[in-house]
């Protein structure tokens, strides 16, 4: 007897739906095609046990089991159910002719639990768009998957319930989502700005990084206050938009990171240690895995010191910070993962962590200082817009009892700010100033003789690239859209210049 069931498998982000074809013969034996890997070539055991705890069981007869299409590689445990549902389908050990109609996915423990699976949001859009009624799924995945509308969603604890639904109907209720626009802010309990002593023009540099969605880099010595303020940066970042949480959702459910609370709505952060490799930095591996660049998808990807990075780790993170994607190609598969994020970096000045003109500075080597400092190539730093030094706060600032402006505050300011780039980039497929492309930049930040002037006396003075020229004009954009101003005027530009005016040769003065 022949049996048809339905999976799905990931490949990147994106799902491709997989039948299951399920073949029960006269003889002995059991054989799995279809380009399985070893975690599922041993589902046969968990599958067997699982059964056997619920009163069932794999025929004593020639099994054969086809996962079409045969040359596109299944991996993992999460077709544990799926070809579990077929054996007893194929077996006569049930009846249901409602099993077509849904994708059935999940892990099988030897008692007949299911486990939590990846994937599983990319799998119901799938489902949704091949015209599937439904999805069955491990009860911990369920609320991810039930944000796909015009899908029903159904999430078992066990084997049996599954079993019980397909043969009567009953015994799972379909799972609804939330509405996105009612769930609670999810920035509360974040670290405040209010906490931070001084630093205002620090401060007000990640405002306009976090309104147009800049990158930056914050250069001080140790205990100026770097990563505390690197770690408020989410706080003031605009909430994410459906389509927004939706992508960034995608990538954590295929890792495994995403929780048990349906979409992700808090902007990612992501902090990875200096010892990271190219592969886990930008993704890939023997079967492509999203890399932190792509967690940080719609997010911040924080780098902190920089230069103790590895070199050629730091470098194949020039294609994705202008491409705002990474393609990874294998012998057998190219993936495309989505990288738009917003890269915060802080480093030293020296070695000894000190500027020269600083307390400690002192003693620093000027061919060390050169050698530590060209861990960061100049055609890396050429892609972050604002680069900011981070002074140490005096004792009177430190003592000071009264608290500074909150993030709320801040938040409101960047929400309007980004609001207008909506309106403005519409239909453009971006939703940020720093996304702006050349014809984008000519168009919506033009400029007036004087400022023009302006800039290209700047661009002569400071020696810079044409990619500098169009990251100023897009900070100057963004500053602009923070006042509320249509035009970018000579003090927008002037301000933006300020932020690439750092000069790593005068370190060593």
């Amino acid at each position: 007897m022949l049996a048809k069931v339905y999976g799905s498998a990931v490949l990147g982000i994106e799902a491709i739906t997989v039948t299951i074809e399920v073949n029960i013969d006269t003889g002995i034996g059991y054989h799995l095609v279809g380009l399985p890997d070893n975690a599922i070539r041993e589902s046969n055991y968990r599958i067997a046990a699982a059964l056997l705890h619920n009163g069932y069981r794999i025929p004593g007869k020639k099994v054969t089991i086809n996962m079409a299409p045969a040359d596109l590689r299944k991996e993992g445990a999460a077709y544990d159910l799926s070809l579990a549902l077929g054996i007893l389908l194929a077996s006569g050990q049930l009846a249901s002719e409602a099993a077509d109609r849904y994708m059935v996915m999940g892990e099988l423990a030897l008692d007949g639990t299911l486990h939590p699976i990846k994937g599983a949001l990319s799998i119901a859009l799938k489902a949704r768009n091949e015209g599937f009624r439904g999805v069955v799924f491990p009860a911990a995945n369920a609320p991810e998957a039930a944000v796909v509308k015009g899908l029903e969603v159904y999430g078992a604890g066990s084997l049996e319930q599954v079993i019980t639904f397909f043969k009567t109907g009953e015994g799972l209720e379909p799972v609804k989502a939330t509405p996105f626009e009612t769930q609670p802010d999810p920035v509360e309990g974040l670290p405040d700005f209010n906490e931070v002593r001084g630093q205002e023009t620090v401060k007000r540099c990640m405002e306009i990084a976090a309104a147009g969605g800049h990158n930056m880099i914050l250069i001080g010595p140790p205990g100026s206050g770097k990563t505390m303020l690197a770690k408020r940066l989410p706080g003031i970042l605009p909430p994410m938009s459906l389509e927004e949480a939706l992508e960034t959702t995608k990538i954590h459910s295929v890792t495994g990171v995403q929780g048990r609370c349906g979409l992700v709505r808090q902007r990612p952060f992501r902090c990875p240690h200096h010892t990271i490799s190219d592969v886990a930095l930008v993704g890939g591996g023997s079967y492509p895995q999203p890399g932190e660049i792509s967690l940080a998808h719609n997010g911040v990807l924080f780098l902190d010191e920089l230069p103790e990075f590895k070199r050629h780790v730091l470098e194949v993170m020039r294609q994705p910070l202008e491409e705002r994607e990474v393609t990874i190609s294998r012998a057998r598969v190219t993936v495309t993962y989505p990288s738009s994020f917003m890269l915060v970096a802080s480093m030293n000045p020296s070695p000894g962590g000190y500027f020269n003109d600083q307390a400690g500075g002192h003693g620093n080597n000027p061919a060390e200082v050169r050698r530590y400092l060209g861990r960061v190539s100049g055609p890396l730093l050429d892609r972050i817009d604002i680069h900011m030094e981070v002074s140490p706060v005096p004792y009177e600032q430190l003592s000071d009892a009264r608290k500074g402006e909150p993030s709320a505050s801040i938040r409101a300011r960047v929400t309007r700010a980004r609001e207008v780039q909506k309106t403005r980039l519409q239909g453009a497929g971006i939703h940020c100033n720093a996304q702006m492309n050349v014809r984008q930049i000519r168009q919506y930040c033009a400029l007036s003789p004087a400022a023009s002037r302006l800039l290209g006396s700047a661009m002569e003075r400071l020696q810079l690239s044409a990619r500098a020229y169009d990251r100023i004009l897009k900070v100057a954009r963004t500053i602009a859209d923070l006042e509320g101003s249509a035009a970018v005027t000579e003090s927008h530009l002037s301000e933006a210049i300020q932020y690439r005016s750092l000069d790593r040769e005068g370190w060593l003065a």
